[in-house]
């Protein structure tokens, strides 16, 4: 068989991995923000001995860390889109440097909570005029961070079926952290300052670690799902064995599903019936799934063999 031949039946394995998207746009920008705040809160809570400031600075750099791995991964999976290599593109990349972000978070709060436990044991004395400013400015570099890289989410939510960049979505989680931990230390000194309650400080920087151990918790769940091929559910599984039962006498004996890529489903479906037909029909069967991608069939005639248990080897 000739070559031009053979490339009808080929088709491309980058599932959308090779274009420039708003969020890796979008997530540099951030991480010049975010450095910039990071190297003013440290230093502003050293200078100024506030324990949330300095907890809020140092939280930032692990996050400025982790926006620096989101922005690797878009280009990676840019630019390894084409690489034979992966079987299935790299539309897993992004899932890899969210679950990476969610450790990094986890890794975030029990520093925190370290800290901040020791600070509560042996107070130092806070300057909070000048902290509460700095915390200020912070608050208000995440909020425009989280902003950016928010409404892009909602965007490609929107555009995937609601199916998440968790790339993106780890980067978002990270600043929204940031944000709320710029919040809680202005509030723990403010009322330090009027109050007298130095202890808030430090207690602050406890509840803020609970905060981020949960949101680290929800990304882990949700990346872990797709980097072990558990993240279709159930009733699109069900949609798609519907769909090819319900012509003539057919039984889906296997299927397999996983995800590569925002927008896009893998299948391996295994087929037994009495009236074999060729792949391409029941890939027109499937027609309807607009995120199935790559569709792989394999057919299995059942004869009339009172021994070969077409029934029983189908369910």
């Amino acid at each position: 068989m000739h070559v031009n031949e053979i490339q009808q039946w080929q088709h491309s394995h980058t599932f959308g991995t090779e274009e420039i998207h708003r969020g890796e746009r979008r997530t540099r920008w951030v991480i010049v923000l975010t450095f910039s705040m990071m190297i003013l809160e440290i230093i502003a809570g050293i200078a100024f001995g506030s324990m949330a400031l300095l907890a809020d600075g140092w939280h930032m750099a692990t996050h400025a860390a982790a926006l620096g791995v989101a922005a690797f991964a878009y280009a990676y999976a840019r630019r390894r889109a084409n690489d034979r290599r992966y079987s299935f593109g790299t539309g897993k990349v992004g899932a890899l440097a969210g679950f990476g972000s969610a450790v990094s978070l986890a890794v975030v709060a029990l520093l925190v909570l370290a800290e901040s436990v020791g600070r509560l044991a042996s107070p130092v004395n806070i300057r909070f005029n000048e902290a509460i400013g700095v915390a200020v400015v912070g608050l208000v570099v995440n909020l425009v961070s989280a902003l950016l890289l928010r409404d892009h989410e909602h965007e490609e939510d929107h555009e995937s079926d609601h199916h998440h960049d968790h790339n993106l979505r780890g980067a978002y989680l990270h600043v929204l952290a940031d944000a709320v931990t710029s919040l809680l230390a202005i509030g723990a000194l403010t009322v330090g300052k009027f109050l007298g309650w130095t202890w808030m400080d430090a207690l602050t920087g406890i509840l803020g670690s609970i905060v981020i151990a949960r949101w680290s918790w929800g990304l882990l769940r949700d990346t872990s799902a797709v980097l072990l091929d558990s993240e279709v559910p159930d009733d699109r599984r069900r949609q798609i064995q519907a769909a090819i039962e319900a012509d003539l006498d057919n039984r889906v004996s296997d299927l397999h599903l996983w995800r590569v890529g925002r927008r896009h489903i893998a299948a391996i479906v295994s087929i037994v019936t009495h009236k074999p037909r060729d792949p391409s029909h029941y890939k027109i069967l499937l027609r309807q799934f607009d995120d199935l991608a790559h569709v792989t069939v394999e057919v299995h005639r059942c004869t009339d063999d009172p021994e070969d248990r077409c029934e029983q080897r189908a369910g």
